[in-house]
């Protein structure tokens, strides 16, 4: 599916100013694109997922240097490729370098101000229902919706109990989101 140009530029100058709602559709609009491309390359659905995960982080990360000359997509995709190939060089060399606080202060915040459309649909629901539905989705989207909503844990928190980039957690939260109101809506 084609995204209209002009809204997507007014997606990206909305995500550029830290609107949420902005990088929920560039997000949805392009997990299928980056994920797909993932896969292809390592065949591996887990780490094709976890590697979809970091591009969107770190395009979220880096969204006010994105060039509107070039596609978005291309850009997505560039940064998920070199994601893989660092990833690549990291298990060749066998080093795993522990993140520095320094680092950690650097961490771009995603605003999370209002509640999102997935957000109302998921209070809603009744609770064990709920459960039910949230044990259909992938063991590690199971935990962070558990850790946010049911142990009311920050970002920040989350992040250190997954060991994982604050960025990382906001994404994946945010993906899992999406599936659990998707398996939602189909029951409904």
């Amino acid at each position: 599916m084609e995204i209209d140009p002009d809204l997507l530029a007014i997606q990206i100058a909305k995500a550029k100013e830290g609107d949420q709602k902005a990088f929920n559709f560039l997000l949805d609009s392009f997990w299928n694109d980056v994920y797909g491309f993932q896969l292809k390359r390592i065949q591996n659905e887990n780490d094709a997922e976890d590697i979809t995960i970091q591009t969107f982080s770190r395009a979220f990360d880096k969204i006010k240097t994105y060039d509107d000359r070039y596609k978005f997509k291309t850009w997505l995709i560039t940064i998920s490729k070199n994601l893989h190939v660092d990833l690549v060089r990291k298990q060749r060399s066998s080093l795993h370098a522990e993140t520095t606080d320094e680092e950690e202060r650097k961490v771009y915040r995603i605003p999370d101000d209002a509640p999102t459309p997935e957000d109302k649909l998921i209070t809603e629901q009744n609770l064990s229902k709920l459960l039910r539905d949230i044990k259909q989705l992938k063991p590690h989207y199971q935990e962070v919706i558990n850790l946010r909503y049911f142990q009311e844990l920050s970002y920040k928190e989350i992040s250190e109990h997954l060991k994982e980039p604050m960025n990382n957690v906001k994404v994946k939260l945010l993906r899992a989101k999406k599936l659990l109101a998707e398996i939602i809506q189909r029951k409904s």
